[in-house]
């Protein structure tokens, strides 16, 4: 974990091995391999990961985005992040990157849920601890109860099985999506989020989490984006801007990757989006990474309001 000024790590545990096989259980405490935050495990998600690096050749001749990738099953966590360590991720991952739509008139209004995050089998570093409260969140005593009996020694009170299953629409993660260009690898995982009314027509919400991850040795900074949204109406929409969330953040390999999230939305059910991020290297170079393909799809069923915080 990176601290300012040499500062020296206070012991929060004992590492455990990693689970090759299987799946990690609710309650078990983690230090995340990339950001390295201490966080927990509230529960799993079984996602489609579509990695296009290792899809079958396939002629480019027909333009990029052409070839067909098959969808891998992947286990993702449910996480609580540890609020003492929010301020030292916030420059490279968003601690509020779960949204919902709020429920009032206002279509664009989101509330969003702190320290909360999903993460990949292969981010866990998983360790034990002595301590009753070892994370620090708010919702943490809500939805969690010690009990030495059991290993992880926390389990899962029934509020946040309510809770879980209440926002389950909206937690839901069902597909993600991967693709390396010159070592930097962009993550994809996108979420729908509900539609509104506006209007006299209806406006289709979705989010999407972003990690781009310098996989290399060579320094390079994010200076551009340029997405190509297209809509199931016929609509073809294009952004291009500097930066993405206000940020043109560096990839080095002491801080190799960045996160955040993002919405948009569409007045069709459904359509996809693409594109590319401009990186720049230390000569002063340019070269354009690719962001994979992805649908934006609505769910069958109508959400109701999502209920927020157990009280």
């Amino acid at each position: 974990i990176n601290r300012p000024e040499g500062k020296i790590l206070e012991p929060v545990g004992v590492f455990e091995a990693l689970k090759q096989h299987g799946k990690y259980e609710t309650g078990q405490l983690f230090l995340h391999s990339v950001f390295g935050y201490r966080g927990i495990v509230l529960f799993p998600w079984h996602a489609r990961l579509y990695d296009r690096d290792v899809s079958p050749a396939a002629p480019d001749s027909v333009g990029h985005g052409s070839k067909e990738v098959k969808g891998k099953m992947h286990t993702y966590y449910q996480v609580l992040i540890d609020t003492r360590d929010c301020p030292h991720i916030s420059q490279r991952s968003q601690t509020e990157a779960v949204t919902f739509l709020a429920n009032h008139d206002d279509s664009r209004a989101l509330y969003a849920i702190p320290g909360l995050d999903y993460v990949s089998h292969e981010d866990i570093l998983p360790y034990n601890s002595t301590e009753q409260v070892p994370i620090q969140h708010e919702l943490f005593e809500r939805f969690l109860l010690f009990d030495p009996s059991r290993n992880p020694p926390f389990t899962a009170r029934d509020t946040l099985r309510a809770w879980q299953e209440k926002n389950h629409p909206w937690l839901e993660l069902s597909d993600v999506h991967r693709e390396t260009t010159e070592n930097i690898r962009v993550t994809v995982i996108p979420f729908y989020m509900g539609m509104r009314e506006a209007q006299n027509s209806h406006v289709y919400w979705w989010r999407y989490c972003i990690r781009l991850e310098n996989q290399g040795n060579e320094v390079v900074q994010l200076r551009e984006r340029h997405w190509r949204i297209f809509s199931l109406s016929g609509t073809l929409e294009t952004v291009r801007g500097r930066g993405v969330v206000g940020k043109e953040p560096v990839l080095s390999r002491e801080q190799p990757a960045f996160q955040y999230s993002s919405h948009v939305s569409l007045q069709a059910p459904s359509g996809h989006m693409w594109g590319t991020f401009c990186f720049e290297r230390t000569d002063g170079s340019h070269f354009d990474v690719r962001i994979p393909p992805f649908s934006l799809e609505s769910n069958k069923y109508d959400k109701a309001p999502p209920t927020g915080y157990p009280l």
